[in-house]
């Protein structure tokens, strides 16, 4: 069954919907619209059809998809009115501003009975699947935290990610990433408390970073962190499990681990410092552990459309489900009133 779709804003994001969409079967992409006449020519000069405007485009009776590729304010008043066309509508994250905006989205999906989901297009990152392989795998033992951090040094973009009033912001723009990956670590499990901070370095407006601690009831931490004013960037991942340490220092490389063999070091040689001995921080024996490198776990960002296709031709379940969505709203409304309030915040009891 082939499935047509059309597009309401085309920046760079939406540019790379549309080059995705070239390699999937019986997708195709009618046509955009951008309020920008720069990127209505610019799609014209690709030779991709413009609509007249909004209304022309969700008119279209041969379009049974709209993608939401705008400013994240935006998002639900034109979700709303495709699916009242009669549209199925993949949103873009954040799939909008806050928990009562997406409530009315939900509700306008269940009113027209047409499909409505979210682009959480970092789910098939393979730095996070490999990630979640290795624990599940119980290659460290029993993990008791995750380190989850994305850092640059060149701050926010200047264009609307920067602007309150369209949803600017770390927190909703990579924060919704890592939140989405953190919740997805441990199904089923409790989030009861959340702890934050934001920093404002190079924009007093928005956010231009943010550090959240989550503690599951599970009794794993998670530390996840974004900053756009580091030179010198952290490891994208680290988890510490009883029994071993994983590290995953940038994109797409390999996860080193480091597993303790179970043998007895005997007497550990302390370390000199400056100011004294230590045997507590002695680095190990080579003898009494294991290293290795894993390779990173594959996968195909083009799943995300073939499981849209699915759904609506009623052969698979969503892949991402809108109360997944609705509780990382949750957690972002979270770690923002932590933040403002400098207290932790009970999530779920």
């Amino acid at each position: 069954m082939k499935h047509t779709l059309a597009m309401v804003g085309f920046g760079g994001m939406a540019g790379w919907h549309y080059e995705l969409i070239q390699s999937i079967d019986d997708l195709t992409v009618a046509g955009i619209w951008d309020i920008k006449e720069s990127r209505r020519e610019y799609a014209k000069s690709k030779g991709i059809h413009v609509y007249e405007s909004r209304e022309d485009l969700l008119a279209d009776e041969s379009v049974d998809i709209v993608l939401i590729a705008t400013p994240n304010d935006v998002h639900k008043e034109i979700a709303i009115a495709a699916m009242e066309a009669g549209k199925n509508v993949v949103s873009e994250k954040p799939v909008t501003l806050c928990s009562a905006d997406l409530k009315e989205m939900i509700d306008a999906s269940e009113r027209t009975g047409k499909f409505f989901t979210v682009h959480q297009n970092r789910r098939w990152d393979g730095d996070f699947l490999t990630v979640k392989e290795n624990i599940e795998a119980g290659k460290f033992g029993e993990v008791f935290k995750i380190e989850s951090r994305v850092h640059g040094s060149r701050g926010i973009p200047g264009d609307w990610r920067g602007e309150k009033e369209h949803g600017g912001g770390m927190v909703l723009d990579w924060g919704v990433h890592l939140l989405d990956q953190a919740l997805l670590f441990y199904p089923g499990v409790k989030l009861n408390t959340v702890y934050a901070t934001l920093d404002n370095v190079t924009n007093q407006l928005v956010d231009d970073g943010f550090m959240a601690i989550l503690g599951f009831e599970n009794g794993v931490t998670m530390h996840i962190e974004v900053g756009t004013s580091n030179f010198i960037s952290l490891p994208r991942w680290y988890v510490l499990g009883q029994d071993g340490t994983g590290i995953i220092r940038d994109w797409g490389n390999d996860i080193e681990i480091v597993r303790a063999l179970g043998v007895d070091e005997g007497d550990v040689v302390p370390i000199k410092t400056a100011a004294g001995l230590t045997k507590t921080m002695a680095p190990r024996r080579d003898d009494s552990i294991h290293k290795e490198q894993m390779p990173e776990v594959k996968s195909d960002i083009r799943d995300f459309y073939k499981n849209v296709m699915a759904v609506l031709e009623g052969k698979a379940e969503r892949i991402i489900k809108l109360e997944e969505v609705a509780r990382v709203m949750r957690l972002m409304e979270a770690i923002f009133e932590s933040a403002a309030t400098k207290k932790v915040i009970e999530f779920e009891k």
